[in-house]
């Protein structure tokens, strides 16, 4: 039974978290600034799939994971980052 309930509860947080909210903060960003200049924001979904599921199911974090997620943040700042004239 234990497990039913752990599984209902993690497909109620995403439902409402993952889905609802997700979304709805993303339609508000598109209505108020470019979709070039936060679209690379989606690439922070492996970031907080990493945070969720190491806080939530327990997953280990290692080195390279955060090497990785360092790399996906150097990315998303490069891909920001101001053309100089």
């Amino acid at each position: 039974m234990e497990f039913q309930r752990f599984a209902l509860t993690s497909l109620l947080i995403q439902a409402s978290a993952g889905a609802f909210a997700s979304y709805l903060a993303w339609m508000w960003l598109l209505g108020r600034y470019p979709a070039t200049k936060i679209g690379t924001f989606a690439f922070l979904t492996p970031v907080f799939a990493l945070i969720f599921g190491s806080l939530w199911l327990g997953e280990a974090v290692t080195l390279s994971l955060l090497g990785a997620l360092a790399m996906v943040g150097v990315g998303i700042a490069l891909v920001n980052k101001r053309k100089s004239a």
